[in-house]
């Protein structure tokens, strides 16, 4: 355990980058599937090509001061973008004010980031780019080493190698013995990212987190088939039910270990 802050400075702190952030996150969305930079051009209207002021950049704010519409040529411009802005900032702070350690926290806030324009990509494309996963595991690992190297880690080394085993483990298996029909190669690249993000937080989480991932995506495609909604054989994005399972480990993931081993008497 590191050091923590107080939850106004927290919330002080997050929140204000978490809109900026989730102001990058709709360039990353909209730019990396198409495989363009996400630095240059800067951002324009795709309908009149003019470039985006920095007056009307503000996120959430210069869209409310818009009413949603282009300065120029009051094209409407898609509510996802505030949305997307004011969810990662929710998010970001949640998950900031939950673990309350510095050296853990900057280890999970960049995979979560990640997780919001992994998840949007892969329901529009259904595809997890390699370098977004990469470079969230590459900012995941400084916390998780100063964190590993502190007086009292908030997990054992050996907890964090094991969750990272389950989920390559599970997932690399899946890719495999199906041949890549059930699960993307998108998806095994992203597990030892949740994994790492996890596992830094014990074992209890990470494996909580890989097995609601799987729970969730069976309980959401039973019920698409059920309804008619998505067609026998079809392919249903497994990307965003793995956040949301390693959310799960990640809010719940002690809870329901404590819970599991009293019930099992294992406690």
């Amino acid at each position: 355990m590191t050091a923590t802050l107080p939850w106004p400075l927290v919330v002080g702190l997050v929140a204000p980058l978490g809109l900026a952030i989730g102001s990058f996150l709709n360039v990353v969305v909209h730019r990396v599937p198409l495989g363009l930079s996400v630095v240059h051009p800067p951002s324009a209207c795709p309908q009149c090509r003019q470039p985006v002021r920095g007056r009307d950049n503000v996120p959430v704010l210069s869209w409310l001061l818009l009413r949603g519409r282009c300065r120029d040529c009051r094209t409407p411009i898609s509510v996802r973008y505030p949305l997307v802005e004011a969810g990662t900032a929710a998010l970001l702070v949640a998950v900031a004010l939950h673990l309350q350690d510095v050296a853990v926290a900057l280890a999970v806030l960049p995979v979560a980031a990640a997780g919001v324009a992994l998840a949007l990509i892969d329901l529009e494309h259904q595809r997890l780019p390699f370098a977004i996963s990469g470079v969230a595991l590459a900012l995941a690992l400084p916390g998780v080493v100063v964190d590993q190297l502190g007086a009292s880690p908030a997990a054992p080394l050996w907890e964090l190698l094991v969750a990272v085993a389950a989920w390559v483990g599970v997932y690399g298996g899946a890719w495999l013995l199906t041949g890549g029909r059930g699960m993307g190669l998108g998806d095994v690249a992203l597990a030892p990212v949740l994994a790492v993000a996890l596992g830094a937080l014990g074992l209890g989480p990470a494996l909580v987190g890989l097995m609601a991932g799987f729970v969730l995506g069976a309980l959401v495609g039973g019920l698409l088939l059920a309804t008619g909604r998505l067609r026998r054989g079809a392919r249903l994005p497994h990307g965003p039910f793995m956040l949301l399972g390693a959310a799960v480990g990640l809010f719940a993931g002690d809870p329901v270990t404590g819970a599991y081993l009293s019930l099992t008497g294992l406690a």
